[in-house]
């Protein structure tokens, strides 16, 4: 037998941790293994016990003996990050690549962090900072930084296999509008980047734009934000005004979020009601700090059994997890004081699309004179008063042999005489200024008319 066998591949991962629309980078230094000054994200061999503390190099590395997500999640408190801070959000299709002549197979995972603080050397290291004498340079970038800093060679194709698609927005069913509005111009500020450093033109960009636009029809924020950067970047038609646009774009979602979610904690109570699961309203009640908490679970999805517990870890105030059916009972029992709630749409009319489940509790809280209001950023105005349910499987409500016909909405249509106040980043909304923003945001959508 020939003893001249190349070695078995040595098995990594490859981490990125995602706060907001921005990645971690990590900058490797003499400590951590060859090549010394390039940058990485956080990472490391798969082994028994998890990976060391550095880049995802070759260092140390042994064969896969462990688990890909294992090591992962072991690179990931090596940097400080305690479980509840980092959540997975998938996992990529390995790649095979060459560094220094060995063979290496990178795992790609992309984690969501909760905060910007990171650890090098056993130090806390927040945003702007970098590590001690010997460590590790640290920041936070758009990950189109990748494709313009001098990296380790594979990390773009790392990235390309977790980062969002028009499909993972089209198939999402766990995260709310505005989540999913920030990562559509997370795809179009990342496919703009790489149109611009590899080639590609308007056309090619035009045609993401739509798919973005027309991913998720019941969201109308989606929409109206793609909507916004391609008018923005239309004069231009370039991928580079593409980018800008989108990357204007994204910092605008999120600072109107965050003041949408402001202005509502001033009318948060001591004791509230909530369903469904809006980043939007959970910022809003971990700013008020209620002592009680009564969310409904949110079905078909649940998704409020994710808000509950949400609610639980950032405010540690008390949480009442309750059946859809039982919300009117609890409202009445519980000396619940406002309903607040999110919205997916807030048509022209007034009237207000967010989970199915909303509008039976709004009307159980009029019935009680509570207050029900709806916390959404003004992009959340919808330009026609049209609707999609996102009907889900009927088999999830029924799937016996009787004559029976079954209905399993997502979403359901809240009139507006029973919400009190639409709270936007700007402040509350009356009928004329719903109005007016739809005519804006229609004006907006119109980049797509002209011949191209």
């Amino acid at each position: 037998m020939p003893d001249d066998d190349p070695p078995d591949p040595t098995h990594v991962v490859t981490v990125f941790l995602r706060h907001d629309a921005d990645v971690l980078l990590v900058r490797r230094s003499e400590t951590s293994g060859p090549p010394d000054g390039q940058w990485d994200a956080v990472g490391g061999p798969i082994a028994d016990g998890g990976p060391p503390s550095g880049a995802s190099g070759t260092e140390g590395a042994d064969p896969a003996t462990g688990d890909p997500e294992q090591a992962a999640r072991a690179a990931v408190a090596e940097r400080g990050f305690d479980p509840g801070e980092a959540t997975l959000v998938r996992a990529g299709d390995a790649l095979t690549v060459s560094s220094a002549g060995d063979a290496l197979v990178v795992h790609p995972f992309l984690f969501e962090a909760a905060t910007r603080a990171v650890e090098d050397e056993g130090e806390s290291v927040g945003e702007g900072e970098s590590g001690g004498e010997g460590g590790s340079d640290h920041e936070w970038v758009p990950p189109t930084e990748i494709l313009r800093r001098e990296t380790v060679p594979w990390l773009w194709d790392a990235y390309d296999r977790v980062r969002p698609t028009v499909e993972t927005i089209r198939a999402d069913r766990n995260h709310g509008s505005a989540s999913l509005s920030v990562r559509a111009l997370e795809v179009l500020r990342d496919e703009a980047a790489v149109a611009v450093e590899r080639g590609g033109d308007w056309r090619a960009l035009a045609a993401t734009g739509r798919a973005l636009r027309d991913a998720r029809p019941a969201m109308p924020v989606v929409a109206n934000r793609v909507n916004r950067a391609m008018a923005a970047a239309s004069d231009e038609r370039t991928p580079a005004a593409v980018e800008s646009a989108a990357a204007d774009g994204l910092d605008s979602a999120l600072t109107a979020d965050a003041d949408a979610a402001a202005r509502a904690a001033e009318a948060v109570p001591d004791r509230v009601a909530t369903l469904s699961r809006s980043g939007t309203v959970l910022s809003a009640l971990a700013r008020a700090d209620p002592g009680f908490v009564l969310v409904a679970e949110s079905r078909p999805g649940r998704e409020g059994v994710a808000m509950a517990e949400a609610v639980a870890a950032e405010t540690g105030t008390e949480v009442l997890l309750a059946t859809d059916a039982a919300m009117a009972d609890r409202l009445a029992e519980t000396g619940v004081e406002a309903v607040v709630v999110g919205a997916d749409a807030v048509r022209p009319d007034g009237s207000v699309v967010n989970k199915v489940g909303t509008r039976g509790v709004a009307a159980a809280a009029a019935s009680e004179g509570l207050p029900c209001y709806v916390v959404a950023a003004s992009d959340k105005v919808a330009t026609e008063d049209t609707l999609d349910r996102e009907p889900r499987d009927p088999a999830e409500v029924y799937d016996g042999d009787a004559d029976v016909t079954a209905t399993n909405p997502t979403f359901g249509v809240t009139p507006a005489s029973l919400v009190t106040a639409v709270v936007t980043e700007t402040g509350r909304l009356d009928g004329e200024a719903v109005r007016a923003l739809a005519a804006a945001h229609r004006k907006r959508a119109a980049w797509d008319t002209a011949d191209e």
